[in-house]
């Protein structure tokens, strides 16, 4: 071994990617194991490495390698930022009721022969090897199904009876994509933004065992998604983006997709909306419900709760309203239940109920929190856990465990969609609003503003990278080439930035240091003011007049522009959205 040569320890094999230079192998290089389900570990990859395999980079041109060095950035930038579980022998992407459901066959087939490809995260990039083990079978313990998302386990008790309490929340490779670059549904009926998540708990008796075995299994499923209607959001800069809803009968078709699949996988949906019901968000509703009425599906139950009017003035309490409101559909839904001394489930959950707001992010976590505690109460009662009228809300220990389990959880599925954590998170950690908690969501707005509209389109770009949306062609220096990244951005739009810096960083010096003016006079002193006021004032001007040049878009998917019909004021539009000449958009 050369001075040069290092010896790393690789704890598998995300896949393969090829670059203009050629192939590059992504590996994991360190990983923490966060608990276990059933006796089986679960880790969480904390360090990766992408390694280049072959490659020539004097085949390329100049820009080409500056390319090159882009397209690496974006893939270290998605793996750094999100967060990614697996396990060797735990079938992640599966939960409890759908493993339970395995044929003998199919339990002795590869891991990734039998994990949900919804959730098969690095589906993409471990195609090479799914190709290759079709001839060399010994190849399939090399593939390892990655899920994108979040998992958090935790061994706790009530009434001194030990348990694990878990939550996996698994993310759709499908549609996927930043908060407004992807929005809506597809002609697939993949909508942007759906969520799994997983309620579960491992019991096994009063007296317990180390470690903890799950001779009890119990599952409470949840989901969520963008409103399975054709709609968009068009950044600008304006704190509020433009509205647009596209046309209903495109929209039915797609929905009609989305909802066959999601009732193939979970049964009936019980469909929650909780966007509101009137202002800005009217639209959005009146277009989620006529698509449901349309539809004509009794398989689909529908239920629009105006969060924000309900619980408006902190009173938060009343979320209890939906809980009540659904009750009957809740109690008819059931839940998982498994104890393995027997051969088949106690009970299996027969619907699932499918949450939204605008993101599916804060309003949707909230109430997802509010239905799993209600479910796990009589999970607990039916075990044993719990009396027959004792609830979890009595046992604050407990609470805090469950209510920073569901606030983590919301903070992951949010980080990975907005760029930030989730708003409202105060109450579900803490079962009340707080003022302190007011001034950390205006900090997580105001922070969301600045990512959507300056730094998504690099973090829509690594998406679609990834996950094989947009695939690198081979370059050489010879080839004409046409890079992805170039910027047609008009002179007056690139230079207005830094007039504006250079006009703030003036008005903060002579208002601080007014003796680097070296005006004598007030008068002048204060025209000097003024002057570098008007300019960051007629900056400010020109960038909301020309919203669309100033946003960073993504460059490497481009869907054409789609004709839409509703604006946020709900009159009739028809027209083309499109981002400025020469910049593509990720839309509808």
């Amino acid at each position: 071994m050369t001075e040069q040569e290092t010896v790393r320890d690789i704890y598998g094999i995300l896949g393969f990617i090829r670059l203009l230079a050629g192939e590059y192998m992504i590996v994991i290089t360190n990983c923490d194991c966060i608990g276990s389900i059933g006796g089986q570990d679960i880790y969480r990859i904390s360090a990766f490495q992408i390694l280049p395999l072959a490659q020539d980079l004097s085949e390329l041109s100049e820009l080409q390698a500056q390319d090159e060095q882009h397209y690496v950035t974006l893939l270290e930038y998605h793996l750094k930022s999100n967060s990614f579980f697996y396990s060797y022998n735990y079938d992640l992407t599966q939960n409890l009721q759908k493993q339970s459901q395995f044929s003998a066959d199919t339990l002795s087939a590869p891991l990734w022969q039998r994990s949900d490809e919804r959730f098969f995260w690095n589906r993409f990039i471990s195609s090479k090897l799914i190709d290759l083990a079709k001839n060399m079978p010994q190849l399939n313990d090399f593939i390892l199904p990655v899920m994108q998302g979040f998992v958090n386990l935790q061994m706790t008790s009530i009434n001194q009876k030990s348990f694990l309490l878990g939550i996996i929340t698994r993310r759709s490779r499908h549609r996927p994509g930043t908060r407004y670059f992807s929005r809506g549904i597809d002609d697939k009926g993949h909508v942007s933004n759906f969520v799994e998540t997983e309620q579960l708990v491992l019991y096994d008796g009063p007296q317990g065992s180390q470690p903890m075995q799950g001779k009890v299994r119990l599952s409470y499923v949840q989901t969520r998604g963008s409103i399975p209607v054709y709609w968009t959001q068009v950044i600008n800069l304006k704190y509020t983006p433009r509205l647009w809803v596209g046309e209903s009968r495109r929209s039915l078709s797609a929905a009609r997709a989305h909802f066959d699949e999601q009732i193939r996988i979970y049964g009936p949906q019980i469909l929650v909306n909780l966007i509101n019901k009137k202002g800005y968000e009217l639209p959005m509703g009146q277009a989620y419900a006529r698509v449901i009425e349309q539809l004509n599906d009794p398989r689909l139950h529908y239920t629009h709760f105006d969060f924000h009017n309900e619980c408006k003035k902190m009173r938060w309490d009343r979320i209890q309203l939906l809980v009540d409101q659904l009750q009957n559909q809740l109690e008819e839904q059931s839940y998982f239940y498994l104890d393995t001394a027997n051969e088949k489930p106690l009970k299996v959950q027969t619907s699932v109920c499918r949450s939204n707001c605008m993101d599916c992010l804060d309003r949707t976590n909230v109430v997802q929190s509010t239905f799993a505690r209600w479910v796990l109460t009589r999970q607990l009662r039916e075990v044993g856990i719990l009396t027959e009228k004792d609830v979890v809300d009595n046992h604050e220990s407990f609470m805090v465990i469950f209510r920073n389990v569901w606030a983590d959880n919301a903070n992951a599925v949010s980080t990975t969609y907005s760029g930030t954590g989730a708003l409202k998170t105060d109450f579900t950690r803490t079962g009340q609003r707080t003022k302190s908690g007011a001034l950390q969501d205006l900090q997580n707005s105001l922070t969301r503003y600045a990512k959507n509209n300056f730094m998504d389109g690099n973090r829509q770009d690594a998406f679609d990278l990834f996950l094989g949306n947009y695939q690198v062609e081979g370059g050489n220096a010879t080839a004409k080439y046409h890079s992805p990244f170039g910027s047609n951005r008009p002179l007056r739009v690139r230079v207005v930035p830094y007039i504006l810096l250079f006009a703030l960083f003036m008005f903060w010096l002579n208002v601080f240091r007014p003796s680097y003016s070296g005006f004598q006079s007030t008068t002048s002193y204060m025209l000097l003011l003024a002057f570098w006021i008007s300019v960051v004032i007629s900056g400010v001007r020109f960038a909301i007049q020309h919203g669309d040049d100033f946003v960073q878009w993504p460059h490497l998917v481009a869907l054409p522009p789609t004709e839409l019909e509703t604006s946020e004021t709900g009159t009739v539009e028809k027209g083309h959205m499109a981002p400025p000449e020469g910049i593509p958009l990720q839309t509808l």
